[in-house]
């Protein structure tokens, strides 16, 4: 996969400003598209698309698919507009706020809206002649993913308190359960069928307007999932089906227990036998999606941190090799231009270059982490990234770049103000930071839209290692400094990363009449 010169904006769905409590897939997300072709950014990047559990605290990294859509996105004006819905029948969610997300009334809402939807489309199912090649062409995990919401919804308990037969999915229980709950395998496929719709119709619009997607996939997935209970042979389970490990990362000069992620780690071997089959659908299902796919904890395609199921912390896990190099080869066979981006940070060796080298996966450059102590080796340093690779601000899980300077030592904003020649403030340091990774010799920079208005710490994402609060800012409607646009594409042009469309030239007709 060869990179141009570009640039982008990092911004969750769920950031955008709607009246509903929640960013969606309609109005405001056109809009940000619009912003993104005025001021000259080639890439919209966004978090994970899918459903995400108030069990595990909405974060898009924790799902109960890794193939389906998030209900909490499909936008209720677009619902209008097909006439599935009346949204004067329904009072907006209570205790809602254009700063944050508050999910709980937003989910109810959603839900209600979502029920009503599909009562109507039973009415007018032949006014919907897609919904059935919907279902066909996303078989491979739409009933599967169908029946386990359905059941999940019925017994209100994880998958592994069900009745035997039906944890161990036997043939006749699963037939069984599917005649029971026709109703509601239809209503959950067709809620997807709603989310995909409307992302398509946004990718065409986008498209149309040279704006593309990056996507982000997680490495993990959660054991409370269709992918765990559909797919059991893939992770290492006993046979209750409960892990017998668990994911983390090992202790670190940021903590001392390491990280404890608690979800369920690959039966690699298993997955060999099968040419790697759930990850090459995985892939792909993503691929619909979006245009460049970002891997998320990619060093695990190298080796992988194990921990004993019942461990408090991480700190007695292992590596364990991952077949990374044999799954990229099956990988590029099905999908030759790898158009992915590898979250190459954290603890790393040599296994993990080479990894990264032989497939030539670009990787990325947070500018947060190149000040501190003047090492000119360090590798996110501007003159040391590489052509080949993202430079960003900061990410997701980084405070805003005022944050991160408010929050630095004298070393760091002393080294800072050298690199950048000028007097460095909390007021303008979004603005230096900005220019520096516009100016990086890395093909594509991308930025967060916190970093593009300068909001602080109140305005993060997430905060590695807590629970409380993350995913839930959001921009308001007049923050997105669109009367910034015209200068944005100016320093996107002056520094290559956007090239002005040349005027078309009228042809002249001098032929006698």
């Amino acid at each position: 996969m060869e990179l141009t010169r570009s640039s982008g904006i990092l911004l969750h769905i769920t950031s955008l400003p709607s009246k509903y409590g929640i960013g969606d897939l309609g109005t405001s997300a056109y809009k940000f598209v619009d912003f993104l072709k005025a001021s000259g950014h080639k890439y919209w990047q966004l978090l994970p698309l899918n459903p995400t559990p108030a069990t595990f605290h909405h974060s898009p990294y924790s799902s109960y698919s890794a193939f389906a859509g998030n209900p909490l996105l499909v936008s209720p004006e677009l619902l209008e507009k097909k006439n599935l819905v009346d949204l004067k029948k329904f009072s907006l969610p209570k205790k809602i706020s254009e700063e944050k997300v508050n999910f709980e009334p937003v989910e109810a809402y959603k839900n209600d809206l979502l029920n009503s939807a599909y009562l109507n489309f039973t009415k007018r199912k032949s006014d919907f002649p897609d919904f059935k090649n919907f279902c066909k062409n996303h078989s491979a995990w739409l009933n599967d993913f169908a029946l386990y919401k359905s059941l999940s919804n019925k017994y209100e308990t994880d998958w592994l308190e069900w009745p035997e037969e039906l944890r161990d999915r036997k043939p006749a229980a699963l037939k069984k359960a599917e005649k029971e709950l026709s109703e509601e395998l239809e209503k959950e496929k067709f809620i997807q069928f709603l989310f995909f719709k409307q992302w398509e119709d946004l990718t065409n619009y986008a498209h149309k307007n040279d704006v593309q997607f990056i996507g982000d996939i997680p490495f993990y997935v959660n054991h409370e999932s269709a992918d765990c209970w559909a797919n059991t042979d893939y992770f290492k389970l006993d046979e209750d089906k409960k892990p017998t490990h668990v994911s983390g990362v090992p202790p670190d000069y940021f903590s001392e227990t390491g990280q404890l992620w608690g979800t369920p780690v690959f039966e690699w071997k298993t997955l060999k036998k099968n040419k790697y089959d759930w990850w090459v659908n995985r892939i792909k299902q993503n691929l619909l999606l979006f245009d460049l796919v970002r891997i998320d904890h990619f060093r695990a395609f190298a080796a992988y941190w194990q921990v004993p199921a019942g461990e408090e912390t991480a700190i007695n896990g292992k590596w364990v090799k991952s077949p990374g190099i044999e799954f990229f080869k099956i990988i590029q066979k099905e999908i030759p231009e790898m158009p992915f981006i590898a979250e190459d940070l954290g603890l790393l060796d040599e296994p993990v270059y080479d990894l990264l080298e032989k497939f030539n996966f670009p990787g990325m450059n947070v500018l947060q982490f190149a000040f501190g102590e003047e090492k000119a080796e360090n590798p996110y340093l501007p003159f040391n990234h590489k052509s080949h690779s993202i430079a960003y601000t900061g990410t997701h899980d980084n405070n805003t770049t005022r944050g991160w300077f408010k929050a630095a030592d004298k070393v760091t904003r002393r080294h800072l103000q050298k690199y950048a020649d000028k007097r460095v403030t909390e007021r303008n340091v979004h603005e230096i930071l900005h220019r520096i990774v516009l100016r990086s010799v890395a093909k594509i920079a991308i930025f967060p839209l916190q970093d593009i208005i300068g909001l602080g710490e109140e305005a993060i994402m997430n905060t590695p290692g807590s629970i409380e609060g993350n995913w839930t800012w959001r921009v308001k409607e007049d923050e997105i400094p669109v009367e910034a646009a015209k200068d944005l594409r100016e320093q996107n042009v002056i520094f290559g990363r956007f090239k002005e469309p040349k005027p078309v030239k009228k042809s002249v007709d001098n032929k006698k009449k």
